[in-house]
């Protein structure tokens, strides 16, 4: 089944009424035909920064996928007559990439993180897929990078030839780096996975698949991280669940 071109719009953003099994074969045509696009993981906390700022917005809706990343996105896909939509949940798009391009040969690059954590991620995923090509990595520093610094980066990329880079920043950090290097960079498909890379490095739990499966991840992940998370899902939960209600009742465009 192909991608439809049509997306529902949820708060202004557009989600692409995907599966996991129509993303891996988007990515596989953009890869086989250059296309030189990106994915992005589309999630509640992410469509409430797109509300919040339009430069993350166009960035959602400038995407070649936008991936419907959270349970409520697969939720409001069904409400809206799309029953094959299912969730693409990053990190499993990851392991299902790694895993297909074994036979394929395609070349990946890892962006984002610390060493640290690149380490045990390329180690972690040479194990489970020994056929892959992880061809170069780079953990970008925490301060903005410099012009000639980032020209340096772009370059090496480009070098290293990879067919696919893979971005693992927080939203929208990794969003707004993609759109601003998708015309610098020579590479298929960027996508980004977000917490993706310290999963697989085994840095970070995962929640079970049941709480995942009933939309209940962000209190796992809350409960795991109170510090750094509660802050995003107090002011983001609430205000999404009423935009959405307003918008269906068409109080909200």
């Amino acid at each position: 089944m192909s991608v439809p071109d049509d997306r529902l719009d949820v708060l202004g953003v557009g989600v692409s009424p995907v599966n996991m099994e129509m993303a891996a074969a988007e990515l596989h045509r953009w890869i086989a035909e250059g296309r030189r696009s990106y994915a992005m993981l589309t999630g509640m906390h992410g469509v409430m920064e797109a509300v919040r700022d339009p430069k993350v917005r166009a960035a959602y809706n400038g995407s070649g996928l936008s991936l419907p990343d959270g349970m409520p996105m697969v939720w409001l896909l069904w409400q809206a007559g799309f029953a094959h939509a299912d969730r693409v949940y990053g990190p499993d798009l990851m392991l299902d990439m790694f895993d297909r391009s074994q036979a394929a040969g395609y070349r990946h690059f890892l962006y984002g993180a610390t060493e640290a954590t690149l380490d045990a991620l390329e180690a972690n995923l040479l194990r489970r897929f020994p056929g892959a090509l992880i061809v170069g990595r780079h953990a970008p520093p925490f301060r903005p990078a410099g012009a000639a610094e980032d020209e340096a980066v772009i370059d090496a990329i480009n070098i290293a030839r990879p067919d696919i880079i893979w971005v693992g920043l927080s939203t929208p950090k990794q969003d707004l780096w993609m759109v601003r290097h998708r015309p610098l960079l020579e590479a298929a498909a960027l996508i980004g996975v977000g917490a993706a890379f310290d999963f697989h490095a085994g840095q970070l739990r995962q929640a079970p698949r049941w709480m995942q499966r009933a939309g209940l991840e962000w209190a796992f992940r809350m409960a795991m991280e109170p510090r750094r998370l509660a802050k995003r899902y107090i002011f983001n939960i609430p205000p999404f669940v009423l935009m959405v209600a307003a918008q269906k009742l068409g109080f909200r465009r």
